[in-house]
């Protein structure tokens, strides 16, 4: 088998829009001296646009689909991969990430995002469909977050410097 079949010493941190994957992702790199990987930053790269574009051009499905062929052939050794809130609607995104890493759901309540989000849900590249609410959308992903996570932290009430120290005591916990 490839080393990227088997080994698990990357950290895959998914979550809603705006609960801090990619803010805490980067400290804790740095913290723990691993590599980063912003898997939105990855798709735009290889896309050649915004994350906002391509669902404009493509719609959610479309997006949907090149999200998950993105984070299904993503390699990474010893790296904080903080993915797309979306990621989870990708099966084979999410096998093949919790193949190479330990999946952390980064827990953050629906009134918490919706203050973070503000008026910018748009503009930042958050896969909703039309008409759907931020609610929605919430009540939809929360259960996905919570069936592909191996390990949840609750950053409710928390800044990004708790979150960083959580998720490092995490990772010194397990070894990694």
């Amino acid at each position: 088998m490839k080393y990227m079949e088997t080994a698990k010493d990357n950290l895959i941190l998914i979550g809603m829009p705006a609960c801090g994957k990619s803010t805490a992702g980067v400290l804790v790199a740095k913290t723990l001296g691993f590599g980063f990987i912003d898997s939105d930053l990855v798709i735009q790269t290889q896309e050649k646009c915004l994350l906002s574009e391509i669902i404009d051009h493509e719609g959610v499905a479309g997006f949907i689909a090149v999200e998950n062929r993105v984070n299904a052939s993503l390699w990474a050794e010893r790296c904080v991969v903080s993915t797309g809130g979306s990621v989870v609607y990708g099966e084979e995104a999410m096998e093949h990430l919790k193949k190479i890493g330990v999946v952390v759901y980064l827990k953050v309540s629906y009134e918490e995002i919706a203050r973070r989000l503000g008026n910018i849900i748009l503009a930042r590249g958050v896969v909703i469909r039309k008409g759907e609410t931020l609610r929605e959308l919430y009540d939809e992903r929360v259960p996905l977050y919570e069936k592909y996570a191996d390990y949840t932290i609750d950053c409710e009430g928390h800044g990004v410097e708790d979150t960083v120290h959580a998720v490092c005591a995490l990772v010194k916990k397990l070894g990694m």
